[in-house]
């Protein structure tokens, strides 16, 4: 059995800390009750996020935060996957330090899950004297902080920003961002060579990875496009759209026409990306 920490758990352990920030703003650490520790491990900084909801003191502004680079994050079954989350803000005084974190379930007081980065801060940029953009690197392990399917699909993206004058604003849920169990397509085409007008078949499989036991399984009842390209174009057309069966495999006929490839093409769901098979060339006698 695999082990599971929830974020839940995570992130009831420990209370709030704060901030340090320069000595010269020190008299505005007490009103810091909403950053994550800068001091101590991701588990530390999942554990400050336990009570933390939007919040701001004075005019520090987040402006965007982007994830992965407007990808979706896909975690197979043994490879981890490390992205990256910016932060970009803007404060009268500049900007101290961004940071982000992703956690997944209804409310952030009862996570699921939490993805914190390792690093206490945010690596920061000054674009101009009064805004920056910051970077934190995560990393999601499908064998360990990605315990299980329940926490494949949509996640909330929780940011903060301070100025170098200890102001800062916390959004617990900025925008969102999907964490997806990596697929698998396949295809056959035969028999090759086949004289024309006689029946292809064509085969194939679309598998997915599954968290809870680290392998992959057939994906069920999902619509995936058979399409066709002759060998002197360089455009593929959809023939017709076939459903997966109970195990994941596919399985339709054609006629036979002309020299070319066949190959499938699944458009992905939220939990699972979109994936095209390689093509299968079929020479027609």
């Amino acid at each position: 059995m695999r082990i599971r920490v929830t974020g839940a758990a995570v992130l009831g352990a420990l209370s709030l800390s704060v901030l340090a920030v320069p000595a010269a703003q020190a008299d505005e650490q007490q009103s810091l009750t909403s950053w994550p520790s800068a001091h101590g491990s991701a588990a530390g900084k999942a554990a400050d996020f336990a009570a933390t909801a939007d919040d701001r003191l004075g005019d520090t502004r987040i402006t965007s935060v982007t994830v992965n680079g407007g990808k979706d994050i896909v975690v197979g079954i043994t490879k981890k996957k490390s992205f990256t989350v910016t932060v970009t803000a803007n404060d009268p005084s500049g900007i101290y330090d961004g940071y982000a974190q992703l956690w997944h379930g209804a409310k952030s007081s009862s996570a699921d899950q939490v993805l914190a980065p390792d690093a206490d801060m945010g690596t920061c940029k000054a674009t101009s004297a009064t805004a920056a953009t910051c970077k934190v690197t995560i990393v999601a392990d499908p064998l360990t902080n990605i315990y299980g399917n329940l926490l494949a699909g949509t996640w909330k993206v929780w940011a903060g920003a301070m100025g170098n004058d200890g102001d800062y604003v916390v959004k617990d849920a900025y925008k969102t961002a999907k964490v997806q169990r990596a697929s698998k397509l396949t295809v056959n085409a035969a028999p090759e060579p086949v004289k024309k007008g006689k029946t292809i078949t064509v085969t194939g499989k679309l598998s997915r990875a599954n968290w809870d036991d680290l392998k992959y399984h057939g994906y069920t009842g999902q619509p995936v496009k058979l399409q066709y390209r002759k060998k002197t174009s360089k455009t593929y057309t959809t023939v017709k759209t076939v459903k997966t069966d109970s195990t994941g495999s596919l399985k339709t006929t054609v006629k036979a026409s002309a020299d070319g490839y066949f190959r499938y093409s699944f458009a992905g769901t939220t939990t699972t990306p979109a994936v095209t098979s390689t093509a299968d060339f079929v020479d027609v006698k």
